[in-house]
């Protein structure tokens, strides 16, 4: 592994609503920032609908990337590797990069703007239980039952409205396979990509009887080339893709033609990468500590933002219902993973906030104050407890019980058709009301995260810690909630922004020092976890701290919380039943 002090890697983070580049030194270090906002379309008559652009992604990208190298005033020579992660968006194609729209209507299959699917679009529900009816052995590497928000579904929502000859023009991408490849000019594709949402099975590649049995069989009869892996090309985290950066998308960028770039990933799992080999920080003193790469085993990756995902490695492949994976080689060759999540959580608080008649009041306390609507609700809290003589939010609402899942369930039921509930309302709509309906929010949330977790580790996961990554991990009172409910360790990253945008700078890294056609996978392994190490910062470990009354409060809070998904599965069969 080289060592050089000089180096710089960047880092291109496409979330939900944004494109972030990140200028990184060797050793971790943040140089530079930049966040560009890109646009998403919305169907005011279907709520379902989520569409976004790889020309807007790539346009945010290109100025982020300018604007990192003018804040540093560094020289593009010195940038000696790039990588990217995105969510796990189906973005399409023609052959010659054109983008193809997705909009249902008269415009579908033709050149235009709108060609990605965003991971939230719930369009494809339909084509998921025709999926999920199959009983074919895809399922068992998706924990059962797929999601609508995978890119198979999608495509096959695409194929069965779009004009035969205008679907066989397209390439179907997950987006951060789309950007390597407008990056490079390269179609390789990356193991994360195809195998986490695109139906690759591990040890075994593409299965010709579930695409035919489906309605894709043009995918078996032109060898998969619209979903790109022919041949096997696929590549683990951070290889090098073909023969680095393009000469057009160099200059795009303002970097040098021939930069090596890393094999993609998914977002969240950039988040897994950016956070998983932190050492920490218990109060002021580091542990002694250093990871090895099987620590890795028994720490979660939590990557919480609009929606969270739940990542664990394993040495050997874990089955376990309602969550995804295991999935094969996404980062480490020879490793599993395994990937829970909740649909909305980012996005569900800041509903339950928005939502409330007391939102206007909460906007103009924070305006008068000078300060976030969050610190307004937790002072509110703060109050309330001491009004009532309680001693923690757990007990201030112990007679309130919210279940979460208002977009559905990803993990671990899998069930898109699950939906939110209170119970024990009353006729008050106050800022003290929504104060307790914020903390409820924040509640449920935890509750499912031990959920997931429980679920993990009963089917031989060993989990005993969680590593934060994202914008929820800034909310420290969430963090210890997390911390109590789960009963485990929280890890938070020394700059919880910048956790996911540093996991894509190591691919960069990948790609400037290991070799595209390694064969000694132990070697490749190591070098990737030594680089981890070395460019991963400590981060501030939260200890459970419940009391004994809370931690009881929260016991009897999670059995109620497995009761109501129960409860409303039984009153949706007796609806169902009613309307025959």
């Amino acid at each position: 592994m080289s060592s050089n002090p000089n180096a710089y890697y960047i880092g291109v983070d496409v979330g939900t609503g944004s494109a972030r580049a990140a200028l990184v030194k060797q050793d971790g270090t943040l140089v530079a920032s930049s966040t560009v906002e890109t646009k998403t379309w919305r169907d005011p008559e279907d709520h379902r609908i989520f569409e976004q652009s790889t020309t807007d992604i790539w346009n945010a990208i290109s100025k982020t990337v300018k604007a990192v190298l003018a804040e540093a005033n560094v020289s593009p020579s010195d940038v000696k590797g790039l990588g990217f992660d995105a969510t796990c968006s189906l973005a399409v194609s023609d052959f010659n990069m054109n983008p193809i729209t997705v909009t249902k209507g008269d415009q579908l299959g033709q050149i235009g703007e709108r060609n990605i699917v965003l991971w939230a679009d719930h369009r494809a529900e339909e084509e998921a239980d025709l999926i999920n009816s199959t009983g074919n052995t895809v399922l068992d590497y998706v924990g059962g039952v797929m999601s609508l928000e995978m890119e198979i579904p999608k495509t096959l929502w695409l194929k069965r409205r779009m004009k035969p000859e205008l679907f066989a023009r397209c390439q179907f991408f997950d987006l951060p396979d789309f950007l390597t490849y407008r990056a490079t000019a390269n179609n390789l594709r990356s193991t994360c990509s195809l195998t986490c949402k695109c139906s690759y099975v591990p040890n075994k590649g593409w299965q010709p009887d579930f695409f035919q049995k489906i309605g894709l069989a043009d995918f078996v009869e032109n060898s998969y080339k619209q979903l790109g892996g022919v041949g096997g090309q696929i590549a683990t985290a951070g290889l090098p893709v073909g023969n680095g950066l393009s000469q057009q998308a160099a200059e795009e960028l303002g970097l040098i033609e021939g930069t090596p770039v890393g094999s993609a990933v998914i977002d969240a799992y950039a988040g897994w990468l950016g956070t998983i080999a932190a050492r920490y920080k218990e109060g002021d003193k580091l542990s002694d500590y250093v990871p090895n790469l099987d620590e890795s085993r028994h720490r979660l990756a939590a990557c919480a933002g609009t929606s969270t995902c739940h990542i664990v490695q394993s040495p050997q492949g874990v089955f376990v219902n309602g969550v995804w994976g295991p999935y094969k080689d996404p980062v480490f060759p020879g490793w599993w993973m395994n990937e829970g999540g909740q649909s909305s959580t980012g996005q569900l608080i800041d509903f339950m906030i928005k939502t409330h008649p007391a939102y206007p009041k909460l906007q103009e306390l924070a305006e008068q104050q000078k300060t976030s609507i969050h610190s307004v609700l937790h002072d509110e809290l703060v109050k309330l407890r001491r009004e009532n003589g309680v001693e923690s939010n757990t007990e201030l609402t112990k007679d309130l019980h919210f279940y979460p899942d208002l977009h559905g369930n990803r993990s671990p039921i899998a069930d898109p058709r699950m939906r939110g509930s209170i119970v024990g309302l009353t006729l008050d709509d106050s800022l003290g009301d929504l104060a307790r309906k914020f903390y409820i929010t924040l509640e449920g949330i935890a509750l499912q995260t031990r959920h997931i977790v429980d679920e993990m580790n009963a089917k031989g996961h060993e989990i005993t810690s969680i590593y934060m990554s994202g914008g929820q991990a800034k909310n420290i009172p969430l963090m210890q909630l997390f911390a109590n409910t789960c009963k485990m360790p929280v890890v938070l990253p020394a700059n919880s922004g910048a956790a996911v945008v540093l996991g894509a700078a190591m691919l960069g890294r990948f790609a400037a020092e290991l070799k595209s056609d390694t064969k000694d996978l132990q070697q490749e392994n190591d070098a990737k976890w030594k680089i981890m190490v070395e460019m991963t910062p400590s981060g501030t470990l939260i200890a459970p701290s419940a009391s004994a009354k809370e931690k009881k409060l929260l016991e009897a809070k999670y059995k109620i919380f497995r009761e109501t998904i129960e409860i409303q599965k039984r009153w949706r069969k007796e609806i169902e039943e009613a309307c025959k």
